[in-house]
């Protein structure tokens, strides 16, 4: 049974209380209680730019209005670290498609990889990127986006580790040294639906790392966050926020404390796409999480306990963070996401998962 703690709507945290100390310790409270209880918020008054955010979001429709052969110039299946370009509906999840057409970015790495490394070494490495003279700025603009919330990532992680009882530092473990970190992006668009069709941006899933950064670019309503009694909950658009999730990894190595919450997107209703940014906040590819599971204070773990029981969802875990290094659960997700781009890079992964091999649309879940 899902407890009095269950969630209606998504909190709001106000990232500027941390500048004082009298208003510190109400911050972390508020993320304390959203780690544990709702698995979702909204942060305001961070500390990424509204000048590059503003000017991406200005980018975005020029970024999918190029020519389609020079998007196909950059598709996915060129890059063996799944980076790039994805037409409309080229995915799946629950069985149905995603109608949502994409690019993959990630912040600037140089790959790790040489012969005799594991595989999942090679799934870290350099985007892609559309001709400069096409869309002028637009790499440099997002770059510095990147490198900017990349920041704030670490700056919350830190603050995820001392909202849940374990010092500044808690989590630093599940870090490399940046020269061998590298985080991704989507640069997404949601075209309205044909009539008839399904409503499914995508599907219910979770995301499998520890946090991910929502920018939603254009005002459409879709986004919706499944509380603890499996009730679908809006987290619409509010200006100059981003929305915060949790993921599967920081759910696995915090026992359960922290909660990966199942969330979608449902198409837009009108006569405009709807544009969105997820910034997906990466661990280290070598962790393996089964040996990581960390300890908690009891008085946090009371919270935890009085949260009640989550109803079931149609999203489906990840499994494999219970004998595998984190970059193979990862580079298995991609393979199930993108068989094309598999087959391709990664021929004998893609024939261990599909031995019968491959037709149609990739489904992760």
């Amino acid at each position: 049974m899902a407890s009095s703690n269950d969630f209606s709507s998504i909190p709001v945290l106000d990232y500027s209380l941390l500048s004082s100390p009298d208003t510190r310790t109400k911050f972390i409270e508020e993320l304390r209680h959203t780690l544990i209880n709702v698995g979702f918020l909204y942060l305001s008054n961070h500390t990424v730019s509204n000048e590059v955010i503003s000017s991406l979001i200005e980018y975005i429709p020029k970024l999918f209005a190029l020519p389609q052969e020079e998007k196909e110039k950059i598709k996915m299946a060129n890059s063996e670290h799944f980076l790039g370009y994805s037409k409309l509906g080229a995915e799946l999840t629950k069985g149905a498609v995603d109608y949502r057409e994409q690019f993959d970015f990630a912040t600037r790495h140089a790959s790790r990889w040489k012969a005799g490394d594991p595989d999942y070494y090679r799934l870290w490495g350099p985007s892609q990127w559309p001709d400069e003279n096409l869309i002028p700025g637009f790499r440099q603009t997002f770059e510095t986006y990147l490198e900017q919330v990349q920041e704030l990532g670490y700056d919350f992680s830190s603050l995820i580790s001392e909202a849940l009882g374990l010092g500044p530092d808690g989590l630093a473990r599940f870090y490399d040294e940046d020269r061998l970190m590298q985080h991704r992006a989507k640069i997404v668009k949601y075209p309205i639906p044909p009539p008839g069709a399904n409503d499914q941006g995508v599907g219910p899933h979770y995301d499998a790392g520890f946090s991910t950064f929502l920018l939603q670019a254009s005002d459409h309503r879709g986004l919706q966050v499944q509380n603890l009694a499996g009730e679908w909950i809006d987290a619409p658009p509010i200006p100059g926020t981003f929305v915060i999730n949790f993921g599967k990894a920081l759910e696995f190595v915090t026992g359960g404390l922290a909660r990966a919450t199942s969330h979608r997107v449902l198409s837009p209703k009108g006569d405009t796409p709807r544009y969105s940014v997820p910034f997906f906040q990466n661990i280290s590819l070598t962790i393996k999480l089964a040996d990581e599971v960390l300890e908690f204070p009891p008085e946090i773990l009371k919270l935890r306990d009085a949260r009640g029981t989550v109803a079931n969802t149609d999203s489906v875990n990840f499994s494999e963070f219970h004998t595998e290094p984190s970059g193979k659960v990862n580079l298995i997700g991609r393979v199930k996401s993108h068989p094309d781009v598999a087959e391709r890079h990664y021929p004998e992964l893609f024939k261990a998962i599909f031995p019968n091999g491959f037709s149609g649309k990739g489904s992760a879940y």
